[in-house]
């Protein structure tokens, strides 16, 4: 089953507009298949295959021109041989082609570094997610139940081929760190390394605490940094960063960590069902990755920045998440399907310590049902899935 890609219209428009494309984000995310559908006259090239990555390398300038194609080419995995990258920028520029080079990257460092270097201005930069809760939802396949939808995760061939997720989860981790991990930093003690993921997946939605991961995993903390750069970076995990204006009174500043994608930390979390993961001690922080991480997958298909914060003071006073439009617009998440009146109590505080007009206030909870409170709007999870598009539009 083939589930249609929302980010297809902005890839399009880019090719239109610039002669090479990147589309990065994690392995199995769908870019192989979104680019190959997208352009189907193009020229294939995987930089995985072994024998055409070592021609990449001995002679790019060779290898770019001896595989030549009227409408263009893909190079998959780009970040296997990123020299590819420079040498495309005299090509481009003598044959001035919308659209020639398609490139992919599941290596957010790497792939940033070379094109900042090489093709800045000439290249246009999409980020593609798994898959979010509004294209599962249009391909009929998106779980009634909050819990299922978490427990799954997002990855497309978790329905698409309608794989067992603890083992596609299981597998995902051991190539990782056997590939990516040894190929973007020189991490010698992998097993220290599963550890440390499996010790990031058990503070999902925790602020930060460099010196606590440390000791339980045995590093020191400049490796705790490092190591999660490289989770970041290869979109194992993504930090959540506090709103960052001065309101004049003390604020938390250091992240949150929060998975990319739910079904790979429930699996790291050894949680085996979504039964299991409802009486979960980590559900709501679980539930939160799920929701945030949404938002963002909602934002990079309108090829936007995520520009998602939370917002906590120094006596525990806290929003979720915090959408920085042209005014700041809060939003809670709660996982029980039951709207209470406690779920809007952090409003008032916002309200109060940050002097702002506000008009917009949104909590997202695990129920269905939308609702009209005078207080905030009050969105079912499936709902949620389109809510940063409503607010582009209004």
């Amino acid at each position: 089953m083939l589930i249609k890609r929302q980010i297809g219209v902005q890839l399009l428009d880019a090719a239109r507009e610039y002669p090479v494309i990147a589309v990065i984000g994690p392995r199995y995310a769908g870019k192989t298949t979104l680019v190959q559908m997208t352009f189907p006259d193009h020229r294939y090239i995987s930089l995985e295959d072994f024998d055409l990555r070592e021609l990449a390398l001995a002679d790019p300038r060779r290898f770019l021109t001896e595989y030549p194609s009227s409408s263009g080419i893909i190079l998959d995995e780009i970040q296997n041989a990123p020299q590819l990258l420079s040498y495309m920028q005299t090509i481009v520029d003598r044959e001035k082609k919308k659209g020639f080079f398609v490139v992919t990257g599941s290596q957010n460092i790497l792939v940033h570094e070379a094109i900042s270097q090489t093709l800045a201005g000439r290249i246009a930069i999409l980020t593609l997610l798994p898959l979010s809760v509004s294209e599962l939802d249009q391909a009929n396949v998106l779980p009634d139940k909050i819990e299922t939808a978490v427990w799954k995760g997002a990855y497309p061939q978790v329905y698409a081929e309608n794989s067992i997720p603890s083992r596609l989860y299981s597998n995902y981790i051991l190539t990782y760190v056997e590939r990516d991990v040894r190929q973007m930093r020189q991490i010698t003690d992998l097993e220290a390394f599963q550890r440390f993921i499996r010790l990031c997946a058990g503070r999902i939605g925790q602020v930060v605490n460099l010196e606590s991961l440390g000791n339980d995993c045995g590093v020191n903390h400049s490796t705790v940094k490092a190591w999660l750069s490289v989770l970041e970076a290869s979109y194992i995990i993504f930090s959540l960063y506090p709103y960052y204006k001065n309101f004049g009174r003390r604020l938390i500043k250091s992240p949150k960590i929060y998975f990319v994608d739910t079904g790979l930390a429930c699996s790291l979390l050894n949680i085996k069902s979504e039964e299991d993961l409802d009486s979960h001690y980590l559900r709501g922080g679980l539930i939160e990755s799920f929701i945030i991480s949404d938002l963002r997958k909602q934002r990079f298909n309108l090829e936007q920045q995520p520009n998602i914060y939370f917002w906590r003071d120094h006596t525990g006073n806290e929003i979720d998440c915090i959408l920085d439009e042209t005014n700041p617009i809060p939003v809670e998440i709660k996982s029980g399907k039951t709207v209470a009146k406690d779920f809007f109590k952090a409003f008032d505080q916002w309200q109060e310590w940050t002097q702002l007009p506000q008009k917009e206030y949104y909590v997202v909870y695990g129920g269905v049902e939308n609702q009209n409170w005078p207080q905030a709007t009050v969105l079912g999870w499936k709902a949620a899935g389109s809510l940063i598009k409503s607010l582009s539009e209004n």
